[in-house]
């Protein structure tokens, strides 16, 4: 706990309970939580806990550059500390997200020569290796 809080602290985030606890769930899990799925999980850990902290406390992450949003599909955003270069896969199955590395050279897309590329995102749906899996069996 004490390196999340220099983390933040490092990234001019006051480091109140809450965002320790809010950061921790994020970069230990890797499963990409959504907001709600935040609050459920801590909920009972911090009862004075609302969405409203949650959601502004991953705003927050997000704009100091500690955290992104990832959109894969419409009205559903997800949280993820991982800030490397990589793709997200999702299963159209189980509806898991699942991290994968991406190795591009950082040149510029044909195309793009005279624009400023701010950022890149790599998503791909299919079934998981878990589901095919299960299908096999039945």
């Amino acid at each position: 706990m004490e390196s999340i809080k220099d983390y933040l602290s490092s990234n001019n985030i006051r480091p109140s309970y809450p965002r320790l606890k809010i950061f921790e769930y994020l970069d230990s899990k890797r499963n990409h939580p959504t907001v709600d799925e935040i609050y459920t999980a801590l909920h009972r850990e911090i009862p004075t806990l609302s969405k409203t902290t949650v959601y502004n406390t991953l705003k927050l992450f997000v704009s100091e550059g500690i955290a992104r949003v990832i959109t894969i599909e419409d009205g559903e955003a997800r949280y993820d500390s991982d800030m490397s270069v990589h793709g997200h896969f999702k299963c159209t199955s189980c509806g898991d997200i699942y991290d994968f590395s991406v190795d591009i050279p950082d040149k510029r897309v044909k195309g793009l020569e005279n624009f400023e590329v701010e950022g890149r995102e790599f998503y791909y749906f299919g079934k998981c290796s878990n589901c095919l899996q299960l299908n096999k069996n039945k």
